[in-house]
């Protein structure tokens, strides 16, 4: 049989048949691994996949599709292997907050930087409006204009007034979507905002950390419609940029990228290399250093041995 992974139960996964649409706990043999990825989850939730239901227990899956992409998130302990939240996926959405929690720029550069490595439309989604005094409201004026620039589609919305929830609704339709952010941000009021029929939990936020308490615990996927499919994950502290290649980070940031094509070395790390036409664009207030500092941020954990 073939079918969709809708849901992570951290046992084992459901599995929707590609037949007749019914669902069935599956498990996977203990020795299933893919190829060339090192993670701590084989199969993920948009994996599209075969298996086989015995007449009594769970099935059990015996293949998967290849993936046209997927995306990872650090793992939680200090091994080396990736945590794939994800597969297939049209686009991501970033769900961030400017307060309520605060989600940090160099957060918001990981995922996007993560998105470009493994080939998905990254967008981003600013929660919580109705919270924000005028300061926090000019801060993420200025924060949209900055990845609209660089070429990120950005909306800002409130899961609790309903703003922009209509435009929001739009972006999703036809597309298999993948909601992140940090805990807290508010991805569970927003799915509640766009489809009240799936009541996913809401948490309250800490008021001590100004941090959000966990609600969602394993990935799950959402049908809107025939087409467009919203995968709700746990919040997350950071992407995995564990795998990433000192010399194309760069690649990443794409307006690092198209400036670094005027660097004099080919080779260049834009660190401290004379004829540096990234080092200059930052002088010259083209490229953020907000940005520049995610950069720097991932090439440290690329650096041998370190990892955090």
């Amino acid at each position: 049989m073939i079918g969709l992974v809708v849901k992570n139960t951290g046992s084992g996964y459901w599995v929707k048949s590609e037949s007749n649409g019914q669902l069935f706990e599956c498990k996977i043999k203990g020795n299933f691994r893919i190829k060339g990825i090192k993670s701590t989850n084989p199969v993920a939730v948009g994996d599209r996949v075969s298996f086989d239901m015995p007449t009594e227990g769970p099935g059990w899956i015996t293949a998967i599709e290849e993936r046209k992409n997927y995306i990872v998130r650090k793992p939680t302990n200090l091994s080396k292997q990736l945590h794939i939240i994800a597969a297939n996926l049209d686009q991501l959405l970033l769900i961030v907050t400017i307060n309520h929690p605060q989600t940090s720029t160099v957060f918001i550069d990981r995922a996007l930087a993560t998105s470009e490595a493994y080939q998905v439309n990254a967008k981003i989604i600013i929660n919580k409006t109705d919270l924000y005094d005028d300061e926090e409201t000019e801060y993420m004026k200025a924060l949209i204009y900055l990845y609209e620039t660089i070429g990120y589609e950005c909306l800002a919305v409130s899961a609790k007034t309903g703003e922009n929830i209509d435009k929001l609704k739009e972006m999703l339709q036809g597309k298999t979507s993948l909601l992140s952010g940090n805990s807290g941000v508010g991805k569970s009021s927003l799915i509640n905002a766009i489809a009240p029929e799936f009541e996913t939990k809401t948490g309250e936020i800490s008021d001590v950390h100004n941090k959000g308490m966990h609600t969602t615990t394993f990935s799950e996927m959402f049908e809107l419609n025939e087409n467009s499919y919203l995968i709700d994950t746990p919040g997350i502290k950071g992407f995995g940029t564990i795998d990433f290649k000192k010399e194309e980070v760069g690649h990443y940031f794409p307006e690092i990228f198209k400036e670094s094509a005027n660097c004099k070395f080919g080779n260049c790390t834009h660190i401290h290399e004379p004829g540096c036409a990234v080092l200059q664009a930052i002088e010259n207030h083209t490229i953020s250093e907000s940005r520049y500092t995610s950069y720097l941020s991932i090439l440290d954990d690329c650096e041998e041995g370190k990892y955090r």
